[in-house]
């Protein structure tokens, strides 16, 4: 008789951090896709320098469809307190009034896995 052994396993608790945004179309001295490049090597430059922010990734839509984000953050955060760490970090808050400026839209999704 085949008996089946069930393994308990502890979960890991991760944070998924998503945010996107529609662009003006300028800003900043530079037209929306200037801007969307600047935005992507900005955020991307953070990644190995926050504590706790494990993955950082910036992408550009393709479609262009109306209901369509210009551009979208997505990131990974070892723990709800990483997300609030990065969220106050130097580093982040030197980025904010670049995309603030450029963004006429922001929508953002904060999940556990």
């Amino acid at each position: 008789m085949l008996v089946k052994k069930r393994i308990y396993t502890k979960h890991l608790i991760m944070i998924k951090h998503i945010v996107f945004w529609k662009l003006k179309e300028e800003a900043n001295g530079m037209s929306k896709a200037e801007n969307a490049e600047a935005i992507k090597q900005k955020l991307e430059d953070l990644n190995g320098k926050i504590e706790g922010c494990l993955k950082l990734e910036v992408g550009f839509d393709f479609l262009h469809s109306p209901e369509s984000a210009d551009v979208v953050l997505y990131s990974e955060f070892d723990s709800k307190a990483a997300l609030d760490f990065y969220a106050n970090h130097p580093l982040h808050k030197a980025v904010m009034p670049f995309i603030a400026e450029a963004r006429s839209e922001r929508r953002v999704v904060d999940y556990e896995v």
